[in-house]
């Protein structure tokens, strides 16, 4: 009797055995044929701090953590009041200097006209100047020959001298009119510098103005809310964290003799934990030529083959765009790369997308 209850255990034992092996026949992992190599990693994509380009005060954020954001959309606003405030200012400033231009040029067309009447006034006493010239000769040549009293020649000469007099003072009036008119048209230039200084600064305070609305440079995901409302900010002061999800990859590393065969280009393949029904294409775009972890010394092969070398592949950005809504930061998976172009993929690596 008990040797028949032991004999039963024992056939118990050995189905047991064989359900257990033919088990792990079907579930143990299939190892990976000669030309692929394999490394875990964790997708990743670039990050983009949205940031306030001058101190100031944020007025809202209009975003919350986990939106997904298009590029050119206004994620937050700074307080502009004061920068409203300078740029009427500023167009106050411009509006003198173009009154301080109309006021100039009148005054430069006030000393042509001055110029003018001084030069009127120098061709009249150079003619008054002629004529008490030819008086004076005149009464000279009767004075020798004493046609002609000395009084009236004395009165001649200092006719004729001042009416010289009178030529030297009008040219001068000529030469001050000239340095009135240098005088006012520099002021129509300073005026005009001050126009253009004045329309400099209401572009840069509208520049400023401008980018207060906090805007998304690319499409993506907003991963922090670094700051709040009413929250003063200095120049460069974080108030969101995003990743740009066009620019999508994942990090893995391959021990030395893997890494060495691939290439930048070479065909690479994702498995996500999360989803591991689907296989997502990427590219190898980035090989590290120093090794991540190095022995103390390398002197055999097996120390070499303890190097583990940093791989990035990056998926397509037009993939990308078509599940952008989908695309998570993160998760870890499986990075497949085909260190032999003519290896086929085997059945289960092949690329499997959601319809």
């Amino acid at each position: 009797m008990t040797s028949s209850k032991t004999w039963t255990w024992v056939a118990v034992a050995l189905v047991a055995i064989g359900v257990g092996y033919f088990a792990w026949q079907r579930l143990k992992p299939q190892s990976l044929p000669h030309g692929i190599a394999s490394g875990n990693g964790r997708i990743e994509a670039v990050e983009i701090d949205i940031a306030a380009k001058i101190a100031g005060r944020i007025k809202d954020i209009l975003v919350n953590e986990g939106d997904f954001v298009r590029a050119g959309q206004t994620l937050a606003n700074m307080d502009t009041q004061v920068l409203t405030a300078q740029r009427k200012e500023a167009e106050a400033q411009l509006q003198g200097a173009i009154i301080g231009v109309d006021t100039a040029k009148a005054l430069v067309v006030q000393r042509k006209a001055e110029k003018q009447a001084v030069s009127a006034t120098v061709a009249q006493r150079e003619a008054e100047l002629d004529a008490a010239q030819k008086r004076f000769l005149r009464t000279e040549e009767l004075a020798k020959r004493g046609n002609a009293a000395l009084e009236t020649l004395d009165n001649d000469r200092a006719k004729f001298e001042g009416s010289k007099a009178a030529v030297s003072a009008a040219e001068a009036q000529v030469a001050a009119a000239d340095a009135a008119i240098g005088a006012a048209e520099s002021q129509v230039v300073d005026a005009q510098a001050r126009i253009t200084a004045a329309q400099a600064t209401i572009q840069r305070i509208q520049a400023d103005i401008d980018d207060s609305a906090l805007k998304s440079p690319r499409d993506g995901r907003v991963q922090f809310r670094i700051a709040q409302p009413g929250e003063v900010l200095s120049a460069g002061g974080r108030v969101l964290n995003m990743v740009d999800l066009g620019d999508v990859y994942m990090t893995f590393f391959l021990p030395t003799e893997s890494a060495g065969r691939v290439q930048l280009g070479s065909d690479v393949h994702l498995v996500l934990d999360a989803v591991p029904q689907f296989v997502i294409p990427a590219r190898a775009t980035f090989v590290a030529d120093v090794a991540q972890f190095t022995p103390k010394t390398v002197e055999t092969a097996e120390e070499r083959q303890k190097l583990m070398f940093r791989i990035k592949a990056r998926i397509d950005p037009e993939l990308l765009q078509k599940y952008i809504r989908d695309v998570k930061t993160g998760l870890p998976g499986m990075a497949y790369v085909r260190t032999d172009p003519q290896v086929t993929w085997p059945a289960k690596l092949e690329i499997k997308l959601p319809q």
